[in-house]
């Protein structure tokens, strides 16, 4: 049962960022970049940090470590760029997950933390709820940042995931 959620987790994930990255395109590159208050400073901050971390964590769990020089690094200044790589890096989230089994999921995952550089131990399935919930956390701060800007970014409810609509409509 979890690997179908983590399946589908990350459709959500993909379906989300490539809404989200449509309504953001309609911004100048000034409003994106404006330092609106938020911990990563701008919707292209939040953009890139949501970036950041998906390869952090993705790189951990394929056993291919991503370190960048900090959590607020800047991994692309400009959006296509960013646009780009987020399409990029989606298309392996969704490679991975197909991959995972309640088995991989019963497991554990060790690594080396960027905070404090420790060895850390959590439960698999842990790690891949904190791993979709830290994207929800920050596609939510997205949301009101776009809504500042008048942006309409449609719902954003798992639930509307469309094949997750598909297979509750067919029993």
């Amino acid at each position: 049962m979890l690997a179908v959620q983590a399946k589908d987790m990350a459709s959500y994930n993909r379906w989300m960022n490539e809404r989200l990255y449509q309504v953001c395109s309609e911004l100048s590159d000034t409003d994106r970049k404006k330092n609106t208050g938020v911990f990563f400073k701008s919707i292209h901050g939040t953009l890139n940090h949501l970036l950041l971390g998906d390869k952090v964590w993705l790189g951990r769990f394929l056993g291919e470590p991503f370190q960048p020089q900090g959590l607020d690094q800047e991994l692309h200044k400009d959006f296509e760029n960013l646009r780009l790589a987020r399409v990029d890096t989606d298309a392996k989230i969704i490679e991975w997950a197909q991959t995972l089994t309640d088995e991989i999921l019963s497991g554990q995952l060790q690594y080396t933390s960027i905070v404090n550089p420790a060895t850390r131990t959590y439960e698999m399935w842990l790690a891949v709820a904190h791993f979709f919930n830290h994207q929800t956390h920050h596609r939510g701060q997205l949301t009101v940042l776009l809504s500042q800007f008048d942006k309409e970014y449609g719902v954003t409810d798992l639930i509307w995931l469309p094949e997750v609509v598909e297979r509750n409509a067919n029993g």
